[in-house]
Order: structure tokens, then C-alpha cells, then sequence
């Protein structure tokens, strides 16, 4: 039965360019980077597939080079988000009645086109916007995009193949997955491209119409983004774009009988407030919302006595800094027996001092500038109060400058009890807190501390050798993370191989990279066809 949805191509992964020196692949991307740098330009909203421009025009300059202007994107208000959903809702009946396979063969193209003629055009922006090294931006920017849009399709085919698996000559069962019905809103981070297109994109590609309003600064690559998607063949109305004020975009949208369901990626406490506000709002609705976000996190990695000292340290070096800790999933928390803590200390100071730190366009540093100010200011207020606190201690980095770029320099803290502030709360920098445990006592014991310290779920990985320690912690942490690991960071989930998402203070678990995921856009109708129906009301048992 409906062979012909698996006729769609097999996806794999995305190949991961290594931008080795010397390469071709390193000679492009630096081209496109100075191509970038080269030019001022000027971001327009895109409202129905046509360029919108405002008086209001919002500078955009790379984190790590804050003095060199990249362009302007220009500002909207609420008329904007108005005009975003009216064109939404006009463009839905012709693109939800559009047969699944043309809106697969769209974004299969612009899969195309981002493995292709813009894999340097989307990373050069990627790296400068988002303060991103090459590697971190090419598994971002390209790969992960790439793999979401690949896999999407595939999984998009499964979903409708999915069908009753009983019929007979006299009845016929089926399943229709209809779009939602509505619109939705997509609300996407600086972070990270591929959310930032995968959270419009995938609602889209299940039939629905999107608004979709960016980070602020995420929008230099996410104006790419909208280039590839309307080069694809993106009818006009299907994703708008818009860069206006969270307030005036919730005021606009929350109130809107047509409001179908939002796709956040953000900060638990915005996401909490969304959510208040869509139940305070839920007698508006034509429909109960579909409300999905990927939130924050305090990611931990937990050393067991048995673990590899050199495997360890990896994976808190890689997991803490790589792309300056400002991933969701990112090390911030680390648990180090103390048996094995003044070997692995010296390991991980020893890496700590190697890394390079400094503008992107040096491919030799590993890492960069964090995303702006405010994220700045937080942070080394965090690191100042650390250095005044008795009950920690900072043992590498604890250094910042925001002179050229907002450097913060790899930071490692050691904390005296299990409940020190950086060891509960999210900071989203390139800040790693330590508290080393008593590994003679029962394992159980650090178990508890870690499933109970932090109020979010989303990743973790326990380092070890001993398989009974594996197993334990694997059991007793089963709801301290949605994606967990074993022997290795807890950050790098790849699409199609470790569907992401967690749980608690950490979103709705909806599995990004998923089938999981695309059936939250998608509302089924079962349908039963008889083709010899009774004629007369009377059941034999009335005889």
C-alpha cells in the first residue's frame, strides 16, 4: 500500500568539510569571508515574498569585530506581524492542497543548494554574524541544515505511509495527516542556523504557512536562509519573515483566532510566558495550539572512578567551549571522583592553555567572541562574583575584553558544594563548574546530587569503564536528560542518528531531527469508506 512514498531519496548524513590548510574547500570559505566583510548590506523583512524595508534600520556587526558594520536589517512593528500573517493565511489552501510531493521536492532543493553554490555564502554569514569558527559553522550552517531537510522528507513520507493495517473488500481504512489549521509561529535563537530555518521549515513542509521572526542576532545568515528557500521554489506567503519587538509580535499573533501553534527555540523563561499567554488567550482560538519549544539547559558531564583520564578531559574541554559554551546542550556542569581529579586537572589545564582564542577569520583560533553585549555583561558578572566567593574557585581563564570583540576567556571553576550558582544556573558561556565528589562513598549518592541540582533536562553523558557504573547512571538519570551519552560530550546530537530534546526546564521533548517532531504539525482524520453498507437497521440478535 502507497509504495510510491518510499520512492522518496534515502537520506545520509551531510559529508563534514574539514577545512584542512591547503584544501580547496578552506580557500573558498576564506574568499566568501572576505566577500562578506567587503560589503554593507541591507536586510529587508520578507512579507508574502517581497522585500520589506522600515525607517527603522538596526546595525549588525560581527560579535568578535563589533567596530566593523556587516549591514543593517531593517526594523518592523505590529502592522509588519499583521501583514506576515494575512499573508500566511492567504497563501495556506493553495499550498496545503499542494501534493506532498512538490512540497518535498522544495526543500530537497534547497538542501541542494546549501551542500552546493551556497555552502560558503551561508557559513561565511554563519562565522560572521554568529562569531562561529569554520568547523563549528560548517556541522551548523551546512551539515545539520542539510541532514534536517534531507531527513524531514524522508520522515515527512513515513508519516503519510503510515496507514490502517486492516481492510477488507467491503471497507476501506485510511489515515489523512492534514496541516493545522491556522498558522504558525516559529520564534528561532542566534545560536544555531539550522534551528533557525528547520523551526519554520518543518511546519512547513507537513502543509502548514509560517511566520517566522529570527533572533536579532541570527538575522545576517537567516536572510540567506529566506535566499535559498525562495531560489528552491518557496511560493510567495508560505514562511514570512519578520524582525520586530517580541511584545509586538505577541500581541498581534497570541490574540489571532487562527493561531495554530508556535515552534520556539529560546529561553525557558520567555517559553514560560508564552505559554501563560496562550492559555490566558486559549477562548480565542479556533483550535488548541500545538506548543513545542527547545529550551534551556545545564548539561552535565559525570567522571566515574573507572573512567579514561585522556577521554575525560575531551570531553569537557570539546563539550564546555567549543562554539564558547553557547549551546544548548553545551558542558557547563562536570562531576570528577576525587580519586581521579589531580590527574585529570592537570589534563584539562594543560588543554584549557592551548586553546586559541580571537576572530573567526583566523582559523587557528578554536574560540571566538560570545553573541553581544548583554551576554557578555552577564557572564563576567558571573565570573566576577566567582572570584570574590570564597566557596569557589577559578583555576583557568576568569579573564574577559569587549574592547574589539566579547571575548571571555575558557573559564574553569571549582566549587566547594554541589550547590554552588554556577553549578544550578544557566550561563551560556565558555564557563565550565567542577565539584569534585567522594569516590568512596556510594555512587548513588553523586547520582542524586546530579538528577537533582539543576531545574532543566536536556543532555548529559556519563565517563567510565566500569559497566555497572554505566548502568546505574544511565537508570538513575533517566529523566536528567533527553539526550544522553555515554563516553562522550554531551553536546553534537546528528540528525537522524540522536533526535534532539529534553525535558523539565527544558522544553517540551518534541525531538528536533524526528518523525516526533513533524507530527506535532500535522492533525489526523481517519476515514472508513463502506462499499456495501446495511440497508436495513435490524441486528440479527433481534430476530
Amino acid at each position: 500500500m502507497l509504495k510510491g512514498f518510499f520512492n522518496v531519496p534515502k537520506p545520509v548524513n551531510e559529508p563534514v568539510y574539514a577545512y584542512a590548510p591547503g584544501s580547496q574547500e578552506r580557500k573558498s570559505l576564506q574568499e566568501a569571508l572576505q566577500a562578506a566583510r567587503a560589503e554593507v548590506i541591507d536586510i529587508p523583512m520578507v512579507i508574502d515574498g517581497k522585500p520589506v524595508t522600515t525607517a527603522q534600520k538596526m546595525p549588525i556587526s560581527p560579535p568578535h569585530d563589533h567596530q566593523h558594520l556587516l549591514g543593517h536589517f531593517n526594523y518592523g512593528d505590529k502592522t509588519h506581524v499583521q501583514a506576515a500573517v494575512d499573508a500566511a493565511l492567504a497563501a495556506k489552501p493553495a499550498w496545503e492542497n499542494l501534493p506532498w510531493e512538490d512540497r518535498a521536492a522544495i526543500f530537497l532543493k534547497a538542501a541542494e543548494l546549501i551542500s552546493g553554490p551556497y555552502r560558503y555564502k551561508i557559513n561565511a554569514a554563519t562565522m560572521l554574524g554568529q562569531s562561529k569558527n569554520a568547523y563549528q559553522s560548517e556541522i551548523d550552517a551546512v551539515c545539520e541544515l542539510v541532514d534536517f531537510l534531507r531527513f524531514n522528507v524522508n520522515y515527512m513520507a513515513e508519516i503519510y505511509a503510515q496507514q490502517p493495517p486492516i481492510s477488507s473488500k467491503e471497507v476501506w481504512n485510511r489515515v489523512e495527516q492534514r496541516p493545522l489549521e491556522g498558522f504558525v509561529f516559529a520564534i528561532t535563537p542566534f545560536n544555531f542556523t539550522a534551528i533557525a530555518c528547520n523551526l519554520p521549515a518543518s511546519a512547513a513542509l507537513m502543509g502548514n504557512v509560517a511566520v517566522w521572526k529570527p533572533a536579532n542576532t541570527q538575522v545576517y545568515a537567516a536572510h540567506v536562509v529566506m535566499e535559498v528557500l525562495k531560489e528552491a521554489g518557496l511560493p510567495d506567503g508560505v514562511i514570512n519573515l519578520i524582525f520586530v519587538e517580541g511584545p509586538d509580535a505577541g500581541e498581534v499573533i497570541f490574540k489571532h483566532r487562527d493561531f495554530a501553534g508556535i515552534h520556539f527555540t529560546g529561553s525557558t523563561a520567555v517559553f514560560k510566558d508564552i505559554w501563560k499567554t496562550i492559555g490566558q488567550n486559549i477562548d480565542l482560538y479556533k483550535t488548541f495550539p500545538r506548543i513545542v519549544g527547545e529550551t534551556g539547559g545545564k548539561d552535565f558531564i559525570l567522571v566515574h572512578g573507572s573512567a579514561d583520564i585522556a577521554i575525560a578531559a575531551t570531553a569537557l574541554v570539546r563539550g564546555a567551549y567549543e562554539y564558547q559554551g553557547q549551546k544548548c546542550s553545551a558542558a557547563s556542569r562536570a562531576y570528577i571522583p576525587a580519586s581521579l581529579w589531580p590527574a585529570l586537572k592537570e589534563r584539562v589545564l594543560a588543554d584549557i592553555a592551548s586553546l586559541k582564542m580571537g576572530p573567526v577569520e583566523d582559523f587557528g583560533n578554536f574560540v571566538n567572541a560570545v553573541i553581544d553585549e548583554r551576554s557578555f555583561d552577564k557572564l563576567t558578572k558571573y565570573l566576577d562574583n566567582a572570584k570574590a566567593d570564597a566557596a569557589a574557585e577559578i583555576i583557568a581563564g576568569g579573564g574577559y575584553d569587549k574592547s574589539t570583540g566579547y571575548f571571555i576567556e575558557p573559564t574553569l571553576i571549582l566549587a566547594n558544594s554541589p550547590d554552588y550558582v554556577t553549578l544550578r544556573e544557566e550561563l551560556f558561556g565558555p564557563v565550565l563548574t567542577v565539584f569534585v565528589y567522594d569516590d568512596t562513598k556510594p555512587f548513588s549518592e553523586i547520582l542524586a546530587i546530579v538528577d537533582g541540582t539543576s531545574p532543566y533536562a536536556l543532555t548529559g553523558s556519563i565517563i567510565a569503564r566500569d559497566r555497572y557504573a554505566i548502568a546505574e547512571a544511565s537508570n538513575a538519570l533517566r529523566n536528567a536528560a533527553g539526550n544522553f551519552y555515554i563516553n562522550d560530550k554531551c553536546t553534537g546530537a546528528v540528525v537522524g542518528q540522536q533526535p534532539f530534546g529534553g525535558a523539565r526546564g527544558s522544553g517540551t521533548n518534541d525531538k528536533a531531527g524526528s518523525m516526533i517532531n513533524l507530527l506535532r504539525w500535522v492533525s489526523p482524520r481517519t476515514i472508513k469508506e463502506t462499499f456495501n453498507p446495511p440497508t436495513d437497521y435490524r441486528y440479527p440478535f433481534l430476530g
